[in-house]
């Protein structure tokens, strides 16, 4: 989007009414249902470009990546189709030329006052279930000065909020310094004059970098906030799907994690319905979420992809019916916990951004959430004072299931 806009064209993310000269779509090819949603979102451009309301269209990304021949046949109305990594020769598809001096600037798609920062690609573990090493290939860690002159020159333009992401955020390092280094990363972000929040997204429970823990701890502006996936507990699952920690480990994790960063929320995702799963194995999930007693979990049922272990190894035997009976089982239980914990917030004050404005209220979040998946804050728009990108001490007035009702001080 950088590169275009340096270019001279007028970029546009998620327009409601596509009419430009070209339409990028890029894509996810990580489970079925988001497979679907990119299927349907390339359909809905597809007739467009048939009907000459847009003038080229080209497909990037996961999905891309993944099954490019299939797709190149199937849906002809595609002007090309461009992997997860060669997107930048649309470029030369249109007679331009790419940038190198761009390389690090961003075109924002979330508001101005926060961003995602990718610090590694690819992924090293081989679970059962999971296409991602298929897609993304072996780990490869960006360097930490790198890194570094992204998020300063996002500062420089304003952004005051960074969700470090990768497939695999504990691997960070290891191939490249040949040695864990995420807890010198975000200690090295976190000293960077205008960064008032990094969070952490998608650690990898086994072989977990103990020295993080310290770093949260001890730096204000990074978030008592781990999102670390964790799929299951019983021993028999973990096995099957290759996840190399036993659920003694997983409890001995989560009880150290709590210990170091006293008051830290955690995020995880659970998987059901991964072949051999029984009635006896979802039980022993539901205690364990019952007892870890997440701030933030996700569920979602197992999706049969071509090409991994479980594919080729297990029959896809339980119905989706029993799978999503499985998932809505435990969203149940989460919803009381969610309940719960947010009730225990009524009274406390605070630090909140804003990050938009929706009907009567300003909606913000606090360190303990991040944009899109966890709780939001809702402020009366009547509240003076209260600015969009803007950070508010806030005492919180009220909760529900997972909003809370805040003031603004």
């Amino acid at each position: 989007m950088r590169q275009f806009d340096a270019l001279g064209y007028k970029v546009r993310h998620d327009a409601e009414n596509p009419d430009g000269e070209i339409v990028i779509v890029n894509t996810c090819g990580f489970i079925g249902d988001a497979k679907e949603e990119s299927i349907n979102t390339i359909l809905q451009f597809a007739e467009l470009r048939k009907q000459d309301k847009i003038g080229k269209l080209f497909v990037m990304g996961c999905l891309s990546e993944r099954y490019l021949k299939e797709l190149s046949l199937e849906i002809p109305e595609v002007d090309k189709f461009y992997g997860k990594f060669n997107y930048t020769d649309i470029l030369k598809e249109i007679g331009q030329e790419y940038r190198a001096d761009l390389r690090l600037e961003r075109t924002l798609t979330t508001p101005n006052h926060y961003a995602y920062i990718k610090i590694s690609e690819g992924c090293n573990r081989t679970c059962s279930y999971c296409a991602i090493p298929i897609i993304t290939g072996k780990h490869r860690s960006r360097s930490m000065e790198d890194i570094e002159n992204e998020v300063k020159g996002l500062v420089a333009n304003g952004v005051k909020e960074f969700q470090l992401i990768a497939q695999d955020l504990s691997y960070y390092g290891q191939d490249r310094y040949k040695t864990l280094k995420l807890a010198e990363l975000t200690e090295r972000l976190s000293d960077i004059p205008g960064v008032e929040w990094l969070r952490l997204h998608y650690a990898y429970p086994a072989h977990f970098p103990y020295d993080l823990l310290k770093v949260i701890r001890e730096r204000d502006n990074v978030c008592n906030y781990l999102d670390i996936a964790l799929q299951h507990i019983s021993d028999s699952m973990l096995t099957r799907m290759r996840r190399n920690i036993t659920k003694v480990q997983t409890y001995e994790l989560i009880d150290r994690i709590r210990a170091e960063v006293p008051g830290i929320h955690l995020r995880t995702t659970l998987l059901l319905g991964h072949p051999g799963e029984t009635d006896a194995d979802v039980e022993e999930l539901k205690e364990f979420v019952r007892k870890a007693r997440f701030e933030r979990l996700g569920a979602f049922a197992f999706s049969n992809e071509e090409g991994t272990y479980a594919y080729k190894t297990y029959p896809d035997d339980i119905t989706d019916e029993v799978k999503q009976s499985r998932v809505e089982e435990i969203m149940t239980i989460q919803q009381e916990i969610s309940a719960e914990i947010n009730q225990a917030k009524i009274g406390k004050t605070l630090k909140v951004i804003i990050d938009r404005v929706e009907e009567e209220y300003f909606v913000g979040r606090t360190e303990y959430d991040s944009p899109e998946v966890d709780p939001e804050v809702l402020i009366p728009v009547t509240t003076k004072g209260v600015k969009i990108g803007d950070f508010f001490q806030t005492k919180i007035v009220g909760a529900t299931d997972f909003d809370l009702y805040g003031e603004a001080l």
